[in-house]
């Protein structure tokens, strides 16, 4: 029986794993790559003790002497500074075509700075036509103008208008005769000047042209560059093209790059909606969001709060309340009779009836801010940006804040269900994917990560832990107890497997579609996670509240036929026969089925970290 060498690194040891499971093709009973790399299932509802997945409480342990070694940790991603793409000048020395008069004989002296593609994109087009498209007949023409009015409404779009904005040079006027040589050389001297400006103006208007082109298709940022919980392959964006295209109806050809998706033109709607109210300032509730009024206090607030609740409460409130709403003369005293109001309300929707005005209460009587939504939907547009823009007819969309998963077949919604996901501290990724195995009865191979951050500590304190919990330990492929492993030491050749049971961790199935992250849909023994309003609860994966109609909907079989396959008691994995992409999506603010667009809190702060990218992105092409 083999042991592992406690001179060994644990952390070399884990990225030694990898290799050896990513050998080769794991039947469906195996623990794979994916299963050891993260995102096992969270902690199960009851059971004193471990508080492991699918364990219940355990006896008192054995006490062995315990080495002082500390004991190791297995780290998530980590969030990081954002760091925009690099300008570089572009070369603008092939730009003087032999035989070019006017301006364009002075392509060259201009100088301009681009993000790279879009730098190469000028320069090759450029370096074969010297005659400029944004200048005609010494002036801007109104090609460019029309272009630069689409620029000031990229807020439309989600975008920024700082992002591409370009000095225009001012009309030349016409001067008067010369009557000396010092006169002339003055007039010639202006001359180039303003032909210098002109041929800044139409290199710059060129890269800014392409790079608001390549942003409308793709986004402005790069989401693998927020964090290592985003995984995307950017979009590609033909830019030879855009500038020949720009030569006919500019603002039109840029303005038809915008996604034409339904959920993106409903964002883009909203938007609208939501800044043309912020201007109109004539029914708008402020309420401060920091707000803490106890009966008794003084607010300035009061008088929002009260009329929060007149607009927004139901008819019953409002009519037994009616004297209450009559009498009130909107000073900040926060008198008995509002208590009762506040008090109704706070009832009326789910919160503790306390009379105490907090955040809880705010969000409830005001939702969020018109300018957090803003924020919400420009960020939305933006990662809506990251995902093809036709979802596919067929599709599984599950989005984190919302803790929801649902399918759709003929592009139509069937059914939604809600879902668990990872929390805080074991995030759930941002990616897509395409549907491949349901597996029935599934073995639920530990992740290493839990292994090293939750198994250990028990195991050092007792080997026989696994063992007398049903699990099972296997070194280097072959059976072996628990209490045979020498703990203290390296875990790289360790699998630690739950067999199926009505306790599995995995519950009755699991569907998998492969991915660097080791994240997949699943059942859970621990049903009351469903009812609660947040649900980032588990270790990564995605818990299913209705796992058998999600695996009947993808498989295109009936829920009867999968009740029979998990009545088999056998471990099988059925493969999905159709093209299902999946989306493990993340919006604050998303569409539902009806076009409305609904609105969640960030559970993870990644609107913050994508905001933050935004504007790093804007302060880099300001240079």
């Amino acid at each position: 029986m083999q042991t592992i060498s406690r001179r060994t690194s644990i952390a070399l040891a884990f990225v030694s794993s990898f290799s050896m499971f990513a050998a080769g093709a794991a039947p469906a009973h195996a623990i794979t790559l994916m299963d050891l790399i993260r995102g096992g299932p969270g902690k199960r509802d009851s059971g004193p003790g471990n508080g492991l997945p699918g364990v219940r409480g355990n006896p008192a342990p054995q006490q062995r002497n315990v080495d002082p070694q500390p004991l190791p940790k297995v780290a998530g991603p980590k969030y990081h500074a954002y760091k925009p793409e690099v300008l570089r000048t572009v070369k603008t020395g092939g730009f003087a075509a032999l035989g070019a008069t006017g301006s364009e004989r002075l392509l060259a002296s201009a100088k301009v700075a681009a993000p790279s593609d879009v730098a190469a994109a000028v320069e090759s087009f450029y370096g074969k036509n010297a005659k400029p498209i944004w200048v005609t007949d010494g002036d801007v023409n109104e090609r460019a103008r029309s272009v630069i009015a689409l620029f000031a409404r990229a807020g439309d779009y989600g975008l920024d208008p700082a992002d591409y904005d370009v000095a225009v040079p001012e009309l030349m006027t016409a001067s008067v005769e010369p009557v000396s040589a010092s006169t002339t050389d003055t007039a010639a001297t202006a001359a180039d000047g303003h032909d210098i400006a002109l041929m800044q103006f139409e290199l710059a208007m060129s890269a800014k042209v392409l790079t608001f082109a390549q942003d409308m298709v793709r986004g402005r940022i790069d989401p693998n560059r927020i964090s290592g919980y985003h995984d995307f392959k950017r979009k590609d964006v033909n830019l030879s093209v855009v500038l020949p295209f720009a030569k006919s109806d500019s603002a039109a050809y840029l303005e038809s790059l915008a996604p034409q998706s339904a959920h993106f033109l409903a964002l883009k709607t909203e938007l609208s909606t939501l800044k043309a109210e912020l201007a109109d300032v004539g029914d708008r509730i402020a309420i401060s969001d920091d707000l803490l009024l106890k009966p008794g206090n003084n607010s300035p607030d009061m008088a929002g709060v009260v009329h929060a609740i007149q607009k927004n409460g139901s008819e019953t409130l409002k009519t037994s309340h009616a004297v209450t709403f009559a009498s009130y003369q909107k000073t900040g005293d926060y008198t008995p009779e509002l208590v009762d109001l506040v008090k109704a309300f706070q009832q009326e929707v789910g919160l503790k009836p306390d009379g105490v005005i907090g955040r809880a209460t705010v969000r409830a009587l005001v939702g969020h801010s018109d300018e957090a939504k803003i924020n919400k939907l420009i960020v939305a547009m933006e990662q809506a940006r990251w995902l093809p823009n036709d979802l596919g007819e067929r599709n599984v969309f599950i989005n984190q804040p919302a803790y929801m998963a649902y399918y759709h077949d003929k592009g139509t919604e069937q059914f939604s269900m809600r879902v668990v996901v990872g929390s805080k501290a074991n995030q759930t990724y941002f990616f897509q994917d395409e549907l491949q195995t349901v597996e029935f009865n599934p073995y639920w191979g530990v992740p290493q990560s839990i292994i090293i951050n939750e198994m250990l500590p028990h195991l050092r304190a007792d080997a026989s832990y696994l063992d007398r919990m049903g699990y099972q330990v296997e070194v280097n492929g072959r059976p072996v107890s628990s209490t045979s492993v020498n703990w203290h030491g390296s875990t790289q050749a360790i699998a630690v497997r739950q067999p199926p049971s009505s306790d599995n961790a995995l519950g009755e199935l699991k569907i998998l579609f492969p991915n660097d992250h080791a994240i997949y849909m699943h059942d859970t023994p621990s049903k009351s996670y469903f009812n609660r309003d947040t649900r980032a609860l588990s270790h990564g994966c995605i818990r299913l509240a209705e796992p058998r109609k999600m695996a009947a909907a993808v498989l295109g079989i009936t829920e009867q036929d999968v009740a029979a396959r998990i009545a088999q008691g056998k471990n099988i994995g059925e493969k999905v026969n159709a093209k299902i992409p999946v989306y493990i999506a993340y919006f604050t603010a998303w569409p539902n089925k009806d076009g409305i667009v609904e609105y969640f809190d960030d559970v993870y702060d990644r609107d913050a970290a994508t905001l933050k990218a935004m504007a790093a992105t804007t302060t880099a092409r300001s240079i």
